[in-house]
């Protein structure tokens, strides 16, 4: 039986993590690990873990890196397979079982994305996952990206790409992922009958950190990962559209995380590598999407 490592990442949401860990004990599945990486929480989240799951992997960072410390646990975790959650997620009590058999059966299967439902539905929902064998979606014209509430990917492939983009600190960590593994020869599936169930979060869309993270990371995978040209005109097409909905919506956070893109593009020295044209043109990128959270 294949060993596999749940991995998630905590910041502040102590009851979120209590109830998580509570839900993944109920795993139908014999042989995992569960890695914690607290951001350096300050509301008690470590005192949760230690004293009502010791059986639990604990890493206590000094302070809050974002998604830097996803690579902490990645890199520590002793599975064929690593599932990501969020604190505030956790996954099926199948998820798991159902998971290792998608991968086994597929070698080329580099990421299973899970079926991230809202948890808050959770009695609706529930009963819909009975079915073993699933759906799995199999796009003939584009390429799928995941979602990182609940995802399992290949231990060594993940590896081989260099986890996640540790400048990026929030957002666009899994785009950037994506266009990595397709690149790599992999594959990103999507399986209707591997679920996770996430807290969705009203309160992050009304924060700045979305709009200016997914702005300044939009720049940033561009400049990653398209081909010159490519990427010449997206850029400049991001840049009218940073001006346009700082008018429209009368804000200057988009102007803001723009500057910040070019002014710190230095922590992408030895970062780029340009992807095949197939991939920029196939996967799905929502480039756009940190100009929706004003309206």
């Amino acid at each position: 039986m294949k060993k596999v490592s749940i991995v998630m990442l905590a910041w502040n949401r102590k009851e979120d993590v209590r109830e998580s860990l509570t839900r993944i004990a109920e795993i139908e599945y014999d042989n995992y690990e569960v890695i914690v990486v607290d951001n350096a929480s300050t509301d008690g989240t470590q005192e949760v873990v230690k004293t009502e799951f010791p059986h639990v992997n604990l890493i206590e960072m000094s302070e809050n890196v974002g998604i830097k410390a996803y690579n902490v646990g990645f890199e520590q975790a002793k599975g064929d397979y690593i599932i990501i959650i969020d604190d505030d997620s956790f996954p099926a009590k199948t998820a798991m079982r159902r998971m290792v058999k998608a991968f086994e059966q597929d070698p080329q299967l580099g990421v299973c994305a899970f079926d991230v439902r809202n948890y808050y539905n959770y009695d609706d929902i529930n009963q819909d996952i009975d079915n073993e064998e699933g759906v799995k979606a199999i796009p003939r014209d584009y390429y799928m990206g995941f979602n990182g509430a609940g995802v399992g990917v290949r231990k060594d492939v993940f590896k081989q790409i260099g986890y996640y983009p540790e400048e990026f600190f929030l957002y666009f960590n899994e785009m950037d992922c994506a266009y990595k593994i397709w690149d790599a020869g992999y594959k990103i599936e999507f399986f209707s009958n591997i679920v996770s169930y996430h807290k969705y979060s009203p309160a992050n869309r009304a924060s700045w950190r979305a709009p200016f993270y997914y702005t300044r990371n939009a720049f940033w995978l561009i400049w990653k990962h398209f081909p010159t040209n490519t990427a010449i005109k997206a850029t400049a097409k991001l840049i009218y559209n940073c001006f346009y909905y700082s008018m429209e919506q009368k804000t200057n956070i988009y102007l803001k995380a723009m500057w910040d893109a070019f002014k710190n593009s230095s922590k992408l020295k030895g970062k780029r590598k340009p992807v095949s044209k197939e991939v920029v043109e196939k996967l799905r990128n929502p480039l756009n999407i940190a100009f929706t959270f004003y309206r």
